[in-house]
């Protein structure tokens, strides 16, 4: 009998060492936050800013907890969500009585606080997250991903969500040099920033080429820091390449379109930092039910 409760503590403790085991070692800022609930310093954290395609995990159990597909710029100074996995982030009244506290369901790590009402998206959530509670894990490579400036990005936007092969679009601001620019800092004209479209792809239905012809037939590429009545160097022509192969394509587009007689003013650039652009402005012709004022689809190519 004593033999047998002396393997059973032992089998016991090996199960206790290995559910350890699966917990990351945190550092003196982790356990503050993690498990003492503190909070980090607003726009310290390395993911306020971060909105690259993935998931975002616990730091400590290394457990699911959100999709870079409901993350959203919300200006508080910590990574925003609204909304989390299923199941995977649990809520419950903070210590102060007030908030509601946001924590790992598996691990109880604290991650922050769950706000209602904001009315900051669509789903009117708002996870604000503690960066340390994070880790990011960066999405395969199953989608590509395409930035042009031509124009007012609605417009620019409005004509690619039309394609079969685009997974999903968004209009923002690339090229410029101020940080966390608001469409009120881009109209001056002065950050250097171009109204851009961000769009996601499947290369295996559509190419790269194809989206890059469309982009030269649904805008002017011959204007200059303008797009019909928009007038300033944020409404410039520019292919945002983010590989040498869509560099040469779009180099190889312009060049056809040299030849064809057309003086081509589009810009072809490295692409940097993508930054959304405000909720009003996603989706805008199809919210509102019209059609594009200045970006009409002219064939170039035959």
């Amino acid at each position: 009998m004593i033999k047998l409760m002396i393997l059973a503590l032992l089998l016991t403790g090996v199960v206790i060492m290995n559910a350890e085991e699966k917990y990351r070692e945190l550092n003196d800022l982790e356990k503050y936050v993690i498990e003492q609930k503190g909070t980090e310093r607003p726009f310290t954290g390395i993911y306020t800013d971060h909105f690259e395609e993935g998931l975002y995990k616990c730091k400590k159990c290394g457990g699911p907890l959100f999709k870079s597909d409901n993350k959203f710029h919300s200006s508080c100074g910590w990574p925003s969500f609204d909304d989390a996995i299923e199941g995977k982030v649990k809520e419950q009244t903070d210590a102060d009585g007030r908030r509601t506290e946001i924590l790992c369901a598996n691990c109880n790590a604290h991650l922050g606080h769950v706000f209602l009402g904001e009315g900051l998206t669509d789903k009117n959530v708002r996870h604000c997250v503690n960066s340390v509670s994070l880790q990011f894990q960066q999405e395969e490579a199953k989608y590509e991903k395409a930035y042009f400036a031509g124009g007012c990005f609605w417009g620019v936007e409005y004509h690619f969500q039309k394609l079969e092969g685009v997974i999903s679009t968004s209009v923002g601001y690339m090229g410029g040099n101020l940080k966390n620019p608001v469409y009120y800092d881009v109209t001056t004209g002065t950050t250097g920033h171009a109204e851009t479209a961000k769009i996601v792809y499947d290369p295996s239905k559509i190419s790269y080429e194809e989206l890059t012809k469309l982009f030269f037939e649904i805008h002017d590429p011959t204007q200059i820091n303008r797009q019909g009545p928009d007038i300033g160097h944020q409404y410039r022509s520019a292919v945002y390449y983010t590989s040498d192969e869509q560099k040469e394509t779009a180099k190889k587009l312009i060049e056809i379109l040299e030849e064809k007689g057309y003086d081509v003013a589009t810009e072809v650039e490295s692409a940097n930092k993508f930054y959304p652009a405000e909720k009003y402005h996603q989706d805008y012709y199809e919210k509102k039910g019209s059609l594009p004022y200045c970006h009409i689809y002219t064939k170039r190519f035959d």
